[in-house]
């Protein structure tokens, strides 16, 4: 593990910057226990929530606003209408605008797609984006360089993007990533390292980019948050979740 010391809380800053904090986590379309998700995602005291494989069948807007709720947060965009990225935001979110995108479905493949918002946390701006990418090489690469596209396209300074990318730091499509955005992990380590526990080795497959300009104050899982249990991380899903604290400044 790296830094064990707390990350710093939300905050608005007088010259209009902002701590934010955001919650990167796949929740297996909620079919384990849900209290101890909403558990670990309260204790995270995140301002966004960037979901993979929300629920997308039978009630899944019920399921996703009551995991919200539970949570102490709102829905603020995705779920089945971007084929399982979803966003979660606290009330400190001021919301310019929402848009779920589906990305192009390879035949006998699971549908992509991404769930993206534009946030103010007081004169802060703040792009964001959540994603699951395939499990194809392939066509986990090419929708790297779409996220990268839709990111470039959002008509923000600075933006947040992440989510389960089913690949690690060496492979191509995370490299893909870095290479114009920040991890936010490598920039400032925080807490454990692997999201992925059920291989030897275990595997850091879940991460947070951020665009130039965005501080990185600590990234991570968050074993060391105050409230988070290793029980409750081992019974909410198959995935760790990633948190983040950045700095984010004013809008010009």
């Amino acid at each position: 593990m790296a830094t064990t010391e707390l990350l710093p809380g939300s905050r608005t800053d007088a010259d209009g910057s902002a701590v934010v904090r955001v919650l990167s986590y796949n929740i297996r379309s909620m079919k384990d226990d849900t209290a101890a998700l909403a558990r670990v995602i309260g204790a995270s005291a995140p301002d966004l929530v960037l979901l993979q494989e929300a629920p997308r069948f039978f009630r899944w807007r019920k399921k996703l606003a009551k995991l919200a709720s539970d949570s102490g947060l709102v829905i603020l965009s995705g779920g089945a209408t971007a084929a399982g990225p979803a966003l979660l935001c606290s009330l400190r979110a001021g919301v310019e605008r929402t848009e779920d995108v589906l990305l192009p479905l390879t035949p006998g493949r699971h549908r992509r797609g991404f769930a993206t918002a534009v946030v103010r946390f007081g004169s802060a701006r703040l792009g964001v984006l959540s994603c699951h990418l395939s499990l194809d090489k392939g066509e986990r690469y090419e929708q790297g360089g779409m996220l990268l596209d839709r990111v470039a396209g959002m008509g923000v300074e600075h933006a947040v993007a992440g989510g389960d990318l089913n690949d690690e730091p060496a492979g191509r499509t995370f490299r893909r990533l870095a290479g114009t955005l920040t991890d936010c992990r490598t920039a400032a380590p925080w807490g454990g390292e692997h999201t992925w526990t059920h291989t030897e080795p275990p595997k850091r497959i879940d991460a947070l980019f951020v665009t130039k300009g965005v501080e990185v104050l600590g990234c991570g899982v968050p074993y060391d948050q105050p409230g988070v249990t290793e029980a409750d991380l081992r019974a909410a899903t198959d995935h760790l979740p990633v948190l983040a604290a950045l700095k984010v400044p004013a809008a010009v």
